[in-house]
């Protein structure tokens, strides 16, 4: 037990170096929130990294309006809790101006709306860097990411185009209208975020814990009951002992049937579990090369 809390201390000192530096290199970073665990963790790691001042950087959540209420309250717990400063951009907004248009049908979905309000947001605000709790092992493409991930004047990722980090040397020189998407947990596995979680004892929403839950199957996942999505006639929804391995939308997330309802219940569970948290997300499997598509966009 000793060796894996070192190591996790490992963990969080790279993290809190990253942020460390992003706040000497950039002029006005910003965190994006989810108000998923990673996201969680990001910020607890920001408030630990600039402790006992106040978090220099603002949250930046981008709101579909089909969130679980749930991840809606303990984002607001934080942010009250924590003194931090909440930036919020709504999808509904864009929609209502005709900027992007709602998808219609069964798999209908705001997760890809995201993309223009995250951006409008970015160059509304003049963020020269976006913190991220994304991590390599979540997903192909995120595999493909640096700490530091330049995005042009148009906020799209090139793959191809990277910057060296070698000896934790970052490089943060971008022109004018660029930014960085940067990645402090790139070195956390799911289980590490578990096991921090478990060590610090920090609080987390419900979600990610064993509850009851109206629910309803669709292409072998389980997808929450809820006005946002259309059910086809023959989806019956019935009441299951789920929890949230990743939160985002109501509409492409997927939950698990548990009955894990601790932390140590959950490290049990995701220990042995054959498939990734990712694999129960609908947007996900829309393409081979979802994900990517979307990153090469501009979406997180």
């Amino acid at each position: 037990m000793e060796y894996r809390i070192d190591y996790l201390r490992e963990l969080e000192s790279e993290s809190i170096f990253i942020m460390r530096e992003v706040a000497a290199q950039f002029e006005n970073p910003v965190i994006l929130f989810s108000g998923g665990k990673d996201s969680i963790l990001l910020t607890y790691l920001a408030i630990k990294a600039f402790y006992p001042s106040k978090v220099p950087f603002p949250l930046l959540h981008v709101d579909t309006g089909h969130n679980f209420q749930e991840t809606i309250d303990y984002r607001d717990w934080l942010v009250e809790t924590y003194g931090l400063n909440l930036k919020v951009g709504y999808v509904q907004e864009a929609i209502d101006k005709g900027y992007v248009k709602e998808e219609k049908g069964y798999n209908a979905s705001r997760n890809y709306l995201q993309t223009y309000t995250l951006l409008d947001e970015l160059e509304k605000g003049k963020y020269d860097a976006a913190l991220g709790g994304g991590r390599r092992d979540e997903e192909k493409a995120r595999a493909k990411e640096r700490f530091f991930s330049h995005r042009d004047e148009f906020g799209q990722w090139d793959p191809k185009n990277q910057r060296p980090e070698l000896w934790n040397l970052f490089n943060g020189k971008k022109h004018y209208g660029e930014h960085f998407r940067v990645f402090p947990i790139s070195n956390w596995t799911e289980l590490d975020v578990w096991l921090y979680f478990e060590l610090e004892k920090f609080p987390l929403p419900n979600l990610y814990f064993a509850h009851e839950r109206q629910v309803f199957e669709r292409d072998g996942m389980l997808l929450a009951d809820c006005d946002f999505i259309v059910k086809k006639p023959s989806e019956e929804v019935y009441t299951e002992t789920i929890r949230c391995r990743t939160i985002g939308d109501m509409t492409c997330t997927g939950v698990w049937k548990s009955n894990a309802v601790t932390i140590q219940e959950i490290i049990a569970e995701v220990a042995t579990s054959r498939m990734t948290e990712r694999g129960g997300r609908a947007d996900d499997k829309r393409s081979e090369s979802a994900m990517e598509d979307r990153k090469r966009q501009g979406y997180f």
